[in-house]
């Protein structure tokens, strides 16, 4: 294979390729870690760039397959951790100058998990600090660039491995969502990403957002999504909101056709305001994927969407004083945004916290309820392309000193759900910057969320690859 070839194989190909012999984790590493090198000064995707490990990790994997030992699942595979994770060699800076010197005593599980199946580990990613936001930018790293067009956002707080992805930067990336961070960026970018059911992919130390937050895998394609999952799903003594690993391979049965009896679209939940060429998009994605799946696709207003925000609006800003005792001594470091929406935080009592937990805890039953008369609902990932950086929302929209989420209504109802949601690309808008369809299926079935997305990756192919970024300036990383 070529170079340019090797960045955008799939992990599912790589190790086929592995097995027969075609190249080696040391060729496909190098490749990659030559293309960062040259690229990611101005993309800017990570925080933590880790080129001697991973040149170690890939002659480890060579030296297995070399013996014909093939026992770990992702033998040799590239894969990135996101910088809020916890790793003992590279530890979590989460975006934020407040974490200067931290240091951690073991790899949390996720991390544990890719490393033990054999993974080469290319660094860490970026964020948005603390995850807080879903813009690629923070205090400490700057500007993460969007591979398709360079000063416009690339969705956060898993900003830096969705841009990763999109740019090859190896096949497999992880990334965290407490409000659609896996699902925005993969909408911005152009790439593949699910949030698994809440619970279904353990989280160490367990995170202090209400049961809201996961991890989950980011790639290109679906086939190596549900390869990732089937290494990082499972319960761990280290959190005690896991569930059980399902009896079955998300890859074995990625094949399957899905068993839909009833599939809805909402082009706004009820309440959202959608870009026009967004809504055009991704109703033509949906109505393709329910003629596939042999269904009508039912045109809804579910009744729980315009409950959403004033519940979500109030539980985020109330959960983000987690950062408050970083304020007395870094506030004039942190993101003025993060530090506006800790204040706006701090004036919530506690009496009106438990009673937006107590409408949250309605909205989630309505959600499930409803979910017993469809299979799946599949809405626009976000509800505009890309915007330019670093502003919180594009210049059209009404101003607020920290409210990002008034277009990213899509995604935080399924985080306080806790129900499975991808984003699949569905296209590019008239300026080329991508469109995601979102996924949403019941809790505890991300296999249907596979399958279902699997056929439309058959059936709507998205082979287009990112450029502007490939002749970009290295003074852009942080412009």
């Amino acid at each position: 294979m070529k170079n340019q070839d090797l960045l955008y194989t799939s992990a599912v190909d790589l190790l086929t390729a592995y097995r027969d012999r075609k190249i080696s984790p040391v060729e496909v590493t190098k490749a990659i870690l030559d293309h960062i090198e040259k690229t990611n000064p101005a993309l800017n995707a990570f925080a933590q760039f880790a080129p001697e490990r991973a040149l170690e990790d890939a002659r480890n994997a060579e030296a297995l397959w070399g013996t014909g030992d093939a026992s770990k699942p992702l033998l040799g595979v590239p894969v990135t951790i996101k910088d809020t994770v916890a790793m003992r060699d590279m530890p979590p800076r989460s975006g934020s100058n407040t974490t200067a010197g931290a240091k951690v005593a073991r790899d949390a599980p996720v991390a544990q998990r890719l490393v033990d199946a054999g993974t080469v580990v290319l660094g860490k990613t970026t964020t948005s600090e603390y995850g807080w936001s879903g813009v690629s930018w923070c205090p400490q790293t700057g500007k993460t660039h969007n591979p398709w067009q360079l000063g416009m956002n690339a969705g956060a707080s898993s900003a830096g491995a969705g841009a990763a992805a999109a740019a090859g930067y190896g096949p497999l990336h992880q990334g965290g969502d407490g409000a659609g961070s896996i699902r925005m960026p993969a909408h911005f970018c152009g790439i593949y990403g699910l949030k698994p059911t809440y619970g279904r992919v353990p989280i160490s130390p367990v995170a202090l957002s209400d049961l809201t937050a996961t991890v989950g895998p980011m790639t290109r394609s679906v086939a190596d999504a549900a390869l990732m999952l089937d290494v990082m799903a499972g319960d761990h003594p280290a959190d005690f909101t896991t569930l059980p690993k399902p009896p079955y391979s998300y890859y074995e049965r990625l094949g399957e056709r899905p068993v839909i009896r009833r599939i809805a679209y909402s082009a706004d939940l009820g309440h959202a305001r959608v870009d026009p060429e967004v809504a055009e998009i991704s109703l033509a994605a949906a109505q393709d994927l329910a003629k596939d799946l042999g269904c009508e696709l039912e045109m809804v207003t579910p009744e729980w969407g315009p409950k959403g925000p004033d519940i979500e609006r109030l539980l985020w800003a109330a959960h983000m004083t987690r950062a408050e005792p970083n304020l007395a001594k870094w506030e004039s470091q942190m993101d003025p945004g993060l530090v506006a929406c800790i204040k706006d935080g701090i004036g919530i009592t506690m009496s009106q916290y438990m009673a937006g937990k107590a409408r949250k805890y309605e909205y989630v039953t309505e959600i499930h309820r409803w979910f017993e008369d469809y299979d799946l609902l599949l809405t626009p990932a976000v509800s505009i392309p890309a915007f330019p950086l670093p502003d919180l929302m594009p210049n059209d929209w009404p101003r607020h000193s920290w409210d990002w989420l008034q277009w990213a209504e899509f995604s935080y109802p399924f985080n306080l759900s806790g129900s499975p949601a991808a984003s699949i690309p569905a296209g590019l808008n008239k300026a080329g910057l991508p469109v995601g369809l979102q996924i949403v299926g019941r809790r505890l079935d991300e296999l249907t969320v596979l399958q279902a997305s699997a056929r439309f990756e058959n059936i709507r192919p998205f082979t287009t690859r990112p450029t502007a970024y490939l002749s970009a300036q290295k003074d852009a990383q942080h412009a």
